[in-house]
């Protein structure tokens, strides 16, 4: 029987496989030139073929299917996989200027620029194809973990081409320290670039509301339906596959219950609609009138006032 493998899964095996050759390339070269430019790239292709690995089985995971222990699903393993990614992402940048600072110090000297020059361009095609690959599979997939690895792999193609720079400059110059200046720079924009990608994995695991376009047009759709009179305590949140609604909407009094879940049926589908690739879990709750205030007074342990007529 065949197993299907979902196309984020597909992308993690095809980011780690590409990220092992230019791990092994520029190795070699880094270590045999001693370029710190050359040497940082090779320490952040380390650190991506074993991001991308731990991307797989963090997706594998998310996929399972909701069971007796974890009845939401374990699509949050993406946003803690994002946080994961981000923080390794933020070390080999610190490692990097520790390199480069080093060089500074030291005054190391660069050899092998041409096979170095070379080996960069073979980098940056090949991460320019795999970033094209990537960035097509999360725009498909709408899925944080291969957003979060598209990410990373085009700082990657953006710090190549420094280091390129780098070793062109210092190819026609013959100063060493732009090579360690380069790579102090390549190591900071490391750091920055890793700080959405942590954001985005720390909001979604403190269950951060749907953009605020979805949310609005979630609000307009359960408003616009003709037999529904108003809705209040609309909630809404992500595990990165799976979106989660909650909403209480207010029906007549007299309402049979089959034509009140007819209603939910409708507006239920055309909320869906909005993310068609994305799953979706919504919970509605039949009010036969406005409750809001008082549920709100109860929330926030307030004592309800009831007007009473003389």
């Amino acid at each position: 029987m065949k197993t299907y493998t979902s196309p984020q899964k597909k992308a993690t095996i095809v980011s780690s496989s590409v990220a092992t050759v230019l791990v092994f390339v520029k190795l070699i070269i880094g270590i045999s030139s001693g370029s710190v430019a050359v040497m940082a790239s090779a320490i952040d292709s380390l650190l991506d073929m074993a991001v991308s690995i731990f991307n797989f089985f963090a997706i594998k995971k998310s996929e399972e299917d909701a069971d007796a222990d974890y009845q939401y699903g374990k699509g949050k393993i993406q946003a803690i996989a994002a946080v994961i990614e981000g923080t390794i992402i933020t070390i080999s940048g610190i490692f990097i200027i520790y390199l480069a600072i080093n060089k500074l110090d030291k005054g190391s000297v660069t050899t092998l620029l041409t096979p170095s020059i070379l080996a960069m361009i073979f980098s940056i095609i090949v991460t320019y194809f795999l970033v094209e690959y990537l960035l097509k599979i999360a725009t498909e997939t709408d899925n944080i973990v291969i957003k979060a690895d598209a990410l990373h792999y085009k700082t990657d193609l953006w710090s190549n081409a420094a280091v390129l720079v780098a070793l062109g400059l210092v190819y026609l110059t013959g100063l060493d320290i732009i090579d360690a200046v380069f790579g102090l720079g390549i190591g900071l924009y490391i750091i920055y670039s890793a700080y959405e990608i942590i954001v985005e994995g720390i909001e979604m695991l403190l269950d951060k509301s749907l953009d605020g376009e979805i949310v609005a047009k979630i609000g307009e759709i359960i408003s616009h339906h003709h037999e529904v009179t108003s809705y209040h305590w609309l909630k809404t949140r992500t595990d990165g596959s799976t979106n989660f609604i909650e909403f209480h909407m207010v029906l007549r009094p007299n309402m049979i219950l089959l034509e009140a879940h007819r209603i939910a049926d409708e507006v239920e589908d055309k909320i869906m609609a909005l993310e068609s690739r994305k799953r979706w879990i919504i919970t509605p709750h039949f009010d036969p009138y406005d409750d809001e205030d008082m549920n709100n007074a109860l929330l926030h342990g307030k004592p309800l006032v009831v007007s009473k007529e003389s």
